[in-house]
């Protein structure tokens, strides 16, 4: 509790059912590997859920600084890819195969 009401934590994964719902923290601790919030659903029944799916983790840097900028395009990309297959002289859509390898 914080001043004497009980912290939320507020979903915001696009895609997750409690998308936009704010949910009672019950607890927050790092389990399999990561930071996950516990919460309790409609029925009643403890979830758990990353806690960078919810407002309760702090923001990505990447996310923050790049401010849903790219430093380049996805054509660009696929452009710099067919000039780098060509260089090392593949073909981008076709992966060499283990018969075509040089042995030295």
């Amino acid at each position: 509790m914080v001043n004497g009401s009980a912290r939320t934590v507020c979903v915001t994964h696009p895609f997750h059912p409690f998308f936009g719902r704010t949910l009672t923290l019950l607890d927050y601790r790092q389990t399999w590997g990561e930071d996950r919030v516990y919460v309790h659903d409609d029925q009643g029944c403890l979830q758990h859920l990353p806690a960078t799916w919810t407002d309760a983790a702090p923001a990505d840097p990447f996310v923050v600084v790049s401010a849903g900028r790219a430093a380049v395009r996805f054509e660009d990309l696929l452009a710099l890819a067919d000039l780098l297959a060509q260089v090392a002289g593949t073909n981008r859509d076709h992966a060499p195969t283990s018969d075509s390898a040089e042995v030295a």
